[in-house]
């Protein structure tokens, strides 16, 4: 990644009968974190487009009643920024698949209450603003949620 540079990175939380998929990271910063289906959004790429082209390269999964949660301005990767934004969505079909085994290991549905560890920064924060309805955290905001 170019320095200087501000990505948007995107993430979505899939929900199927009360559970929520999150896959195990490999191969980029976060390894060994559990995280969402998502990536980078392309140039001219709708927030949408973005969404169902990810899930096709890592999962293959097919969602449904897209929605927000949050956006985060997200420092904590330095010399890395981003923009992230979570989005929402219901399962329609599919079962997840590992299609890029150089970036997750796996992929699982698991209980809210009952989350593997560690989470993702992004993915933690996403849990909470999804609960409390918080819809934007600055990067001290949220550094602050990840520091308790």
């Amino acid at each position: 990644m170019e320095n200087n540079i501000t990505k948007v990175g995107i993430g979505v939380m899939i929900w199927k009968d009360g559970k929520v998929l999150l896959g195990k990271r490999k191969g980029s910063h976060g390894e060994g974190t559990y995280a969402f289906p998502g990536g980078h959004m392309e140039y001219m790429e709708s927030f949408t487009d973005c969404v169902k082209r990810e899930l096709e390269e890592e999962c293959g999964l097919k969602i449904k009643n897209l929605r927000f949660v949050y956006v985060a301005n997200v420092k904590i990767f330095d010399p890395k920024h981003y923009l992230h934004i979570t989005l929402a969505a219901d399962w329609e079909s599919g079962e997840p698949e590992i299609r890029e085994p150089d970036k997750c290991e796996s992929w699982d549905w698991f209980d809210p209450e009952d989350l593997p560890t560690p989470l993702f920064p992004q993915s933690q924060v996403s849990f909470l603003a999804y609960k409390n309805g918080t819809q934007y955290y600055d990067s001290d905001d949220f550094n602050q949620v990840l520091n308790g």
